[in-house]
């Protein structure tokens, strides 16, 4: 147990501003053993998420809380997986080939496919929180980051780190196998199951059919992931999972 809580710790210093794991010696070993807890730390920052609605919720009304919320998760990663969507949307909208794309990728400088992407995805996932239910709504900020930090595991489980320059990603993506991807799995699975019942294997089910197509469309792409598409698979997964809940959970 000490090496699990070691582990996500060491997830949640990596995924979060929060200083949890100062007296922590890393290794690229342990980084990508710590990937089997992105899913358990998605589920504590949908806590947080929790709380403050309860305590923000007689204060604010809900078009002004969900905003705050969403800037809260913001905050509280340090828009990390907003900064590798706007580079892969440039990426992709400015290169010819994977050599271009993985150049433009980066390059600091955002271009305006990135701030419109960047624009359109906080904008879509607000409208989506906004119109969930309430009686839905506790539970859909639970495993809306939940489901966002698993792609991460999925992708680095079976694709290849593609820059042979290496980078912060690699160190995650060539050790994760198949223990971190069950673990993760397992996680975002009970998770599904306590909040939705039934359902919520249906709803995993969907978001796993997702992770297969974006699996697939980086391997055709760019042959493999780096960091940046890491995150931004998890912008795109978080607002799927609240598109979903509204199509078909609280349907």
């Amino acid at each position: 147990m000490k090496r699990e809580w070691f582990e996500l710790r060491l997830a949640g210093a990596f995924l979060t501003v929060f200083p949890v794991a100062r007296d922590l010696k890393t290794t690229p070993e342990r980084l990508g053993r710590s990937l089997a807890f992105f899913p358990a730390v998605g589920l504590i920052l949908g806590l947080l998420l929790v709380v403050l609605n309860w305590a923000l919720g007689a204060l604010l009304p809900r078009a002004v809380l969900d905003c705050v919320l969403i800037l809260i998760l913001i905050g509280a990663t340090g828009a990390l997986h907003l900064d590798g969507m706007a580079d892969l949307l440039d990426g992709l909208a400015g290169g010819k080939d994977r050599e271009g794309i993985l150049r433009i990728m980066k390059d600091s400088r955002v271009g305006a496919m990135g701030v419109v992407g960047l624009i359109m995805v906080l904008l879509l996932k607000y409208l989506a929180l906004f119109n969930v239910p309430e009686d839905f709504k506790s539970a859909a900020l639970l495993i809306m980051p939940c489901a966002g930090r698993w792609i991460q595991v999925v992708l680095a489980s079976f694709c290849r780190y593609v820059r042979p320059e290496g980078g912060t990603g690699g160190a995650f993506v060539d050790h994760a196998g198949e223990r971190e991807f069950l673990i993760g799995t397992a996680t975002l699975l009970l998770a599904a199951l306590v909040l939705f019942g039934l359902k919520g294997i249906f709803l995993v089910f969907l978001i796993g059919l997702a992770a297969m197509v974006l699996l697939r469309y980086f391997e055709a792409r760019l042959g493999g992931v780096t960091g940046d598409v890491l995150g931004a698979a998890t912008e795109v997964v978080e607002v799927l999972t609240l598109l979903l809940i509204l199509a078909v959970i609280s349907s």
